[in-house]
Formats: structure tokens, C-alpha cells, sequence
């Protein structure tokens, strides 16, 4: 929508409410609710004034930011018989009205700008993989560490529930009756549609309760936007039809985890500059682009992996990698080209470490500033032994950061790619979060230590 769009629609369809969301620094979506009455075009360019300090940008002395709509996001929703019109904003400052340097959204913007000597448009398709469940609950006490999750289709209701479940690792595609989630996910891309993401198919994922749906290509910032809506979406329809999403790269032990691979190709001049007679039939642009990420892999999980439950996920003897080689179709590295991809024009990479809980705007701005530093400085992937590699990934090559630490210490000596986009505070004030989640997490006793030491 235009601003006249979104003005004619709150009148035109009575919304009595305009709701405007903002990305937090760590990639949730923040919102603030505005009466119709006091929201006018001028909203649009004044914006509306919020405590940064909340939403990690800085401290409570300095905190006042303003949130400004992007109109051409607006939709609207429906909150138990309201109707509103919902809005992603961007982050400007009240001293000068200039966009916010730390706004996630706008450094995106900033990082697809600055390759313009490379590349006119990015284009991502990014597969969201996640978790339903029927119920969930945890606890953190002196006495007492515990989570447990359930869900009817869980193997360990085999007892319970009889036939109709999905058994260790193997729900992928599985069909209905066994797919118990089919109709949640059907209900969840009916409402995406309807916003207009492009979602290209959905289905049960290998895990026990957990699902998965792809969209098609999109730019850089749309799929950014995307993701933070599929993630608003999906709970709250699950929530409405009984059930609790997650995202968490890996809530189920000895379970497939969620990523979020991330297809991709770089336009120039309306012409996919990934299709090639190189190696795999991709170009020597796309070759490069692929040694771009892969040796910046440790520096740029810090963004892409930003908790200490995405290296749960990232073990050997799951499909996730482990090591920054690359392969066709082989799905243990951590870039995949599509073997089934025939079509030069739709010829593409796809990057499997990253996973939902990066906030998207910097994880999908770090991956492609990674990518491109490989383009200008000519990387070749092969003479680099990057690959390729033709069967499992493990062990091969060069291994990937281990843990949040590990990719917070590599982001702060590797970080020249980034330069000119994400600025220095940022990853200051990011590195030193996330290390301070790990102390925090490395403080607490867990179920296994209690099985290993508990007797000694």
C-alpha cells in the first residue's frame, strides 16, 4: 500500500486501531498499538517515539528512538473481532530524523546498497523449519531445571496414542493420518497467502512434530520482513487451534533440529549472475560468492547461529554441517547447490547453517556482505578446499564454530567484511550479549550431568 492507500483503507474498512511493529536488535518483533484518531499522515514522516533502551539499541539515558511505518508492509489482522491495520516500521533518529545506524532493517537496506557494484538486486528463498507441539513447560529454580514439551504425534506416545503417530526420524513427507499437522500448516500458509507471501509448498519435516514451509524467491528485505510475519503467524494460528510453535533450533534431544536454509542468487542487469559454465553449471561469480561465506563461516554464525542452542543442532550425525565445505545436493555441507535445478535461470546456492532464531535482517545482511567480500577479492572455493564434496561433510574440510563463544571470538577479529554496514557498536554490543548468554547457560546444571556425575 501507499500512504493514500493505507489512510483510505482505515477509513473505507472503520479500523479503529493501527498496530506498528519494530524489530528488536536481537530479532524479535516489538509493537505498539495507536488509536485511528491519533494516527495521520504525519505519523509517516514524525514517526511515534519509543525506549530503545528495551529493544537493545541503548541505554535508558539515551534511549528515546522513533518508529516510522513502511506503509508498503501494511495488512490487516484480525484480534478477537478487531480489525486492524498492522505496519513494520524503521528506526529513526529524534536528533537529526535520520534512519537509526543499529536499525536491523536499515542495515540491510544499507548492506544490498553497498554491493551495488556487484549486484543490483539479492534474491533469498528461505525454507523455515519448526516445531508444534500440544503443550510446553520449563522451569529454572535452585532445586529444580526441567522443560518438557508433548505433542500427539510424538513417538513417545506410542503407548498412548496408538497407530497415528510419527516414528524416531521419520516424518519426512509422511501423509495423513500420520501427518497430524497437515491441517494447522494448511491453515497457517492460508493466511501467509493472503498477505501476500509467496509460499511455495509445505510439509511434515523428518522429526517428530515438526513441519516445515518454503517460500519462493524474494529480495533480501521482503524475505527479511517475511520471516519475522511467518514467525507471527504461525503462532499465533497455532495458538487459536491449541497448539505451541517453536523455533528453537533443537528442542527435542536426538531429534532433528530446525534450520532455516536460505536459497539464493545474485541479479545484474535482470540477469541471474549465479548461472554459469563453471563447475556445477554456476559462474565464476557464484563460486567465488560461495568461498566468500565459507571463510568468513565461523565470524558470520555469530548472526546467522546467535544462541547457544543453535550448536545443539550443529553435531555430527544429522543432516545439519558441521564444516564450511560445499557439495551438490549433499545436504551435510553447508552450502548445498540444488541438483535437481536445471533451469540456468533459476540456478542458485543454498546456505544450511543458519537458523531461525538470527534476527534476518543481520543474519541475511552478514551471509551476503560475506558473500560478496569473496566476489571482489576473486575466492576460489576448490583451491581453497572448500569442496567439493561428494559425500558426507563430516570431517572434511575446515570446522565450523562449535559453539556461540567460539563464532562470538571469530566475529570479533573477522569482522573487515562487515565494515561500513554494521556498525562497530553493534557488534560490540552484540558479541557481548550473546557471550554473556553462554556464561549463563554454562552456569546451570542439565539432566545429563546428573546421569554422568551425580554418583561419582
Amino acid at each position: 500500500m501507499t500512504i493514500d492507500e493505507v489512510m483510505k483503507c482505515i477509513k473505507d474498512e472503520g479500523i479503529s486501531q493501527v498496530d506498528l511493529k519494530t524489530t528488536d536488535i536481537w530479532g524479535r518483533w516489538r509493537h505498539v498499538t495507536l488509536a485511528s484518531t491519533y494516527f495521520s499522515e504525519k505519523t509517516f514522516t514524525e514517526g511515534v517515539g519509543f525506549d530503545a533502551s528495551n529493544l537493545g539499541y541503548g541505554n535508558v539515558v539515551q534511549s528515546d528512538l522513533l518508529m516510522i511505518p513502511d506503509p508498503s508492509t501494511a495488512f490487516i489482522e484480525e484480534r478477537e473481532g478487531q480489525r486492524l491495520i498492522s505496519m513494520i516500521c524503521d528506526v529513526y533518529s529524534v536528533d537529526n530524523g535520520k534512519p537509526s545506524p543499529l536499525d536491523p532493517r536499515g542495515i540491510l537496506r544499507k548492506a544490498v546498497s553497498s554491493i551495488s557494484d556487484v549486484a543490483e538486486n539479492v534474491m533469498l528463498a528461505p525454507e523455515y523449519e519448526f516445531h508444534v507441539f500440544n503443550s510446553v513447560a520449563f522451569n529454572l529454580a535452585p532445586n529444580e531445571v526441567f522443560y518438557g514439551v508433548d505433542g500427539e504425534e510424538g513417538f513417545w506416545n506410542e503407548g498412548v496414542t496408538g497407530e497415528y503417530i510419527i516414528g524416531k526420524k521419520g516424518g519426512y513427507h509422511q501423509v495423513t493420518p500420520f501427518d497430524t499437522l497437515a491441517t494447522l500448516r494448511g491453515a497457517i500458509v492460508e493466511r501467509l497467502m493472503s498477505l501476500g507471501v509467496p509460499v511455495k509448498y509445505h510439509h511434515h519435516e523428518v522429526g517428530t512434530c515438526q513441519v516445515e514451509i518454503e517460500l519462493d524467491f524474494c529480495d533480501a528485505l521482503k524475505a527479511a520482513d517475511y520471516t519475522m510475519l511467518i514467525k507471527y503467524v504461525a503462532r499465533n494460528v497455532a495458538k487459536r487451534m491449541g497448539y505451541v510453535v517453536s523455533f528453537m533450533p533443537k528442542p527435542l534431544y536426538d531429534e532433528a533440529g530446525n534450520g532455516m536454509h536460505v536459497h539464493q542468487y545474485l541479479v545484474k542487469n535482470s540477469v541471474n549472475i549465479f548461472s554459469g559454465q563453471e563447475l556445477f553449471g554456476l559462474s565464476s561469480t557464484a563460486l567465488s560468492y560461495i568461498a566468500g561465506v565459507l571463510t568468513h563461516g565461523k565470524s558470520l554464525m555469530a548472526f546467522t547461529n546467535p544462541t547457544t542452542n543453535s550448536y545443539r543442532r550443529l553435531t555430527p550425525g544429522f543432516e545439519a554441517p558441521t564444516t564450511a565445505v560445499f557439495g551438490l545436493g549433499n545436504r551435510t555441507a553447508a552450502v548445498r547447490i540444488p541438483a535437481y535445478v536445471k533451469d540456468p535461470s533459476k540456478v542458485r546456492i543454498e546456505f544450511r547453517t543458519i537458523d531461525a532464531t538470527t534476527n534476518p535482517y543481520l543474519g541475511f545482511a552478514a551471509m551476503v556482505l560475506a558473500g560478496v567480500d569473496g566476489i571482489r577479492r576473486g575466492l576460489d572455493p576448490v583451491s581453497l578446499g572448500y569442496g567439493p564434496v561428494e559425500d558426507s561433510a563430516e570431517g572434511r574440510g575446515e570446522q565450523l564454530a562449535t559453539s556461540l563463544s567460539e563464532a562470538c571470538d571469530a566475529l570479533l577479529k573477522d569482522n573487515g567484511y562487515l565494515s561500513g554496514v554494521f556498525p562497530e557498536a553493534l557488534i560490540e554490543r552484540w558479541t557481548q550479549k550473546k557471550l554473556q548468554e553462554e556464561r549463563e547457560v554454562n552456569r546451570v546444571p542439565n539432566a545429563l550431568e546428573f546421569k554422568l556425575y551425580f554418583d561419582v
